[in-house]
């Protein structure tokens, strides 16, 4: 049997500026994780997960395709991860098998809600790891990055796939997002998966953070869930309306997130604390440019009690609800910050940073 785990992510800084290829962002990956299990079965396969018991889905093989008995499934980054890993498992000359493949997941709340920790790409890079295990291929974290990221793409259609970076090397990370118009140019051009594998993709970029000893991380989630895709959809399609904006918009984006940077790398939590509030306010300017809201009502008081607190705090990810982060000095009494959290309907999640290699 095959167990790999793969860890939600949270944008600590860049969101929105990433999706254009080689701007930057930094996520963090922390330690609630989807869990990937698979056992090898005879004549038919199957899919369930402790999360979705109703929707288990049964599967069978036409030829070298994977054949679902239900279409109607919440499996899709699952499915698709499954059909980029069977590819790469016959392109290197291996028999495909029938498997039972069990999902567990951490990382949405109690009733089913979204936590906003980027659960699709976590259930993408463990599926991904999870088979190129089962089936002993030898793959690096590059590798499973640009399977996931393949995958991933084939579903959602667009993204920074920051979220993939993090779920696959864990940790705090710097990354740039990939030309995804070259990639998908490459694929037009019926490149195989090892093709595209070793290949250099244009400006990809991912390295990995040290905090400072004194950073505490706090995330506070406002119990209302958001579409990530919607919110990057509406911002593409408002963008062309501001142009001169948008574009001021990436270039004060980049300049922040490189002293933000600089910053990790002289281990300078002030320097790291005015860049945050920095992006905070880059990011109520897209907000306006792109008619959308990021930061909602409950996000600013999450953050404006953070701010009391002498932390520095914005909105995590796409915004229009899910988390809020703080970053704040340890050292700092959070006790008094926590409980205003919570009188203002503000769950603080407790996780920690998920530091693991494959």
């Amino acid at each position: 049997m095959i167990k790999v785990k793969a860890p939600g992510k949270l944008y600590i800084a860049g969101e929105y500026a990433v999706i254009e290829p080689g701007t930057p962002a930094i996520l963090v990956a922390v330690d609630k994780y989807i869990t990937v299990t698979i056992k090898e079965s005879n004549n038919f396969g199957t899919i369930n997960s402790a999360q979705y018991e109703e929707n288990s889905v049964n599967w069978t093989r036409n030829g070298n395709k994977i054949v679902f008995d239900n279409r109607d499934n919440p499996f899709h980054f699952l499915i698709e991860a499954i059909n980029i890993a069977e590819k790469y498992v016959k392109e290197n000359n291996k028999s495909l098998k029938f498997y039972h493949l069990s999902i567990n997941s951490e990382l949405d709340n109690h009733d089913g809600r979204k936590l906003g920790l980027g659960s699709s790409a976590a259930i993408t890079v463990a599926t991904i790891k999870a088979l190129c295990k089962f089936y002993n291929l030898n793959v690096t974290n590059d590798e499973i990055f640009k399977l996931s990221a393949i995958a991933h793409l084939n579903v959602q259609g667009n993204g920074s796939l920051g979220d993939i970076a993090a779920s696959v090397y864990g940790g705090w990370i710097a990354y740039s997002s990939f030309n995804r118009q070259w990639l998908n140019e490459q694929i037009g051009k019926n490149k195989s998966l090892k093709q595209l594998l070793h290949t250099t993709w244009p400006q990809l970029s991912i390295k990995r953070l040290n905090p400072p000893r004194d950073l505490q991380l706090l995330i506070g989630w406002t119990g209302s869930p958001a579409s990530t895709p919607h919110l990057v959809d509406k911002v593409n399609t408002n963008k062309n309306n501001h142009k001169n904006e948008y574009k001021q918009f990436i270039s004060d984006s980049t300049n922040c997130i490189n002293e933000l940077i600089r910053a990790f790398e002289q281990q300078d939590l002030t320097s790291i604390q005015k860049q945050i509030n920095n992006n905070r306010l880059l990011l109520n300017k897209l907000s306006k440019i792109s008619n959308i809201n990021i930061e909602t009502p409950k996000l600013t008081q999450l953050c404006n009690i953070a701010n009391k607190y002498n932390g520095a705090s914005k909105t995590s990810g796409a915004g229009g609800g899910d988390c809020g982060i703080v970053i704040i000095n340890k050292n700092q009494k959070l006790n008094d910050l926590i409980q205003e959290w919570k009188q203002s309907d503000i769950k603080m999640l407790k996780m920690n940073v998920a530091n693991f290699e494959n």
